[in-house]
């Protein structure tokens, strides 16, 4: 990209004679603009710079954004799904401005001269592009997601009916005297509305500020004979355990706290009993990671429907594979709360977990749109679930990366573009 600047700026050198003989030049105008050149170049790479760094993370993002569609649109055609990722972007811009004086045209006596400045930009960028694939990548994909992430995004305001119904694959109420197992599979009749009204009451303690989120304090207890215990030894386990002594029975009884799953709750689990706390403990050592547990009491909001189970995660390649499925085998449909579910803010409970607009044509206003098979996919982001469809999808995208492994940097051997 060049740019030529052409000031006109006469410069014309003028003698005055007064009747004393005085003499009075006018210098040259045009000697002092040398000096705006190191200005405009400290002024032009960093708005060179700035917009080529917007303009790249634009790309990145929409590109990663295109490919989440594109998936979907695979999954509702049953086919693979694939991902391609950008590894690197590397962007060289030389800057380089010239300056000169030429007679002006049909300037008088060779009096008249004229500047002329030259800049010129040009830019080199080499993106490197790479197959995601590969034996890790297919374990994250396929691999449940932990509740440390669902956590993450718990922590970030999401509404927990959303995060749900897109990350669990089931709930397990947990009735006597064997817990009973709801699908969030809208083919399974009875368990996807079961699952969906057990969502949209923690939903309903949500809105009320009075659900709860925090890790369960466990507390690990062992004992050791007195006697077998040394001066030295018995130093080291003070560093980390609280020490008890029964001197009846000769022994030492050794106890340590540390931080357990998270359990959501409708009340403070600081308030529970040892008792309880003891029960709690015993059953979180039968969750998997990625189980989320919740226990739901009288006494609170949502007390009508008291209720204990865990949501079980599923992974990321099921989720998009869902999503593809509700566009045709298995259409979602709306599910009424439970009576006993207090109300719901602004009713919000659509029937799609995330609502997909396939059309022949591409989709107006859409925030972004892809073509595949032969027809146009987008989000749809039209009243009166604006929010919540584009909330789902930036939940998609931030799944992805916590799903996606770091791309190699160099000696790629994948597609490099040179302009």
């Amino acid at each position: 990209m060049t740019h030529a600047i052409l000031p006109a700026i006469t410069n014309q050198a003028e003698r005055t004679t007064s009747p004393d003989t005085k003499h009075t030049h006018r210098y040259p105008l045009w000697l002092l603009l040398p000096c705006l050149l190191p200005i405009l170049q400290g002024c032009l790479s960093p708005i060179t710079l700035q917009h080529a760094v917007s303009t790249y993370d634009e790309a990145t993002t929409n590109a990663i954004s295109r490919q989440l569609l594109t998936n979907i649109a695979r999954a509702h055609h049953h086919q693979p799904i694939h991902f391609t990722g950008v590894s690197n972007v590397a962007a060289t811009f030389d800057f380089r401005f010239s300056a000169g004086v030429t007679p002006a045209l049909g300037g008088l006596s060779g009096n008249t001269l004229m500047p002329i400045f030259g800049g010129s930009v040009a830019e080199n960028p080499t993106i490197s592009i790479v197959p995601i694939e590969g034996e890790e990548f297919t374990r994250r994909l396929l691999t449940p997601f932990q509740q440390s992430k669902f956590m993450l995004l718990l922590r970030q305001r999401f509404d927990i009916d959303l995060l749900l119904r897109l990350m669990a694959q089931e709930v397990r109420i947990h009735d006597y005297p064997s817990p009973t197992i709801y699908r969030n599979d809208p083919s399974d009749t009875t368990g996807y509305e079961m699952f969906r009204k057990a969502v949209l009451h923690l939903s309903a303690i949500q809105d009320q500020n009075q659900l709860q989120a925090e890790p369960l304090s466990l507390e690990h207890d062992w004992t050791l004979p007195v006697a077998s215990v040394s001066a030295e030894g018995f130093h080291t386990l003070e560093k980390k355990f609280s020490i008890h002594h029964d001197q009846k029975k000769g022994l030492f009884i050794l106890r340590q706290k540390k931080q357990g799953p998270i359990l959501i709750t409708n009340y403070d689990p600081g308030r529970l009993s040892e008792e309880e706390r003891e029960q709690l403990s015993e059953e979180a050592m039968k969750w998997d990671p990625n189980d989320v547990a919740f226990d739901i009491r009288p006494g609170g909001t949502g007390e009508k429907w008291p209720m204990r189970g865990i949501f079980r995660l599923r992974s990321f390649h099921a989720i998009i594979s869902a999503l593809g499925r509700s566009l045709g085998d298995e259409p979602e449909r709306h599910v009424e709360k439970d009576p006993r579910t207090p109300p719901i803010l602004r009713d919000e409970n659509p029937d799609a977990t995330m609502a997909l607009l396939v059309t022949n044509a591409p989709p107006p206003n859409a925030d972004l749109s892809i073509r595949s098979y032969g027809k146009y996919y987008a989000v749809n982001n039209q009243q009166p679930h604006t929010r919540w469809n584009r909330d789902a999808f930036q939940m998609l995208y931030l799944l992805f990366q916590m799903t996606v492994t770091d791309l190699p940097h160099t000696s790629v051997p994948g597609i490099t573009i040179a302009k």
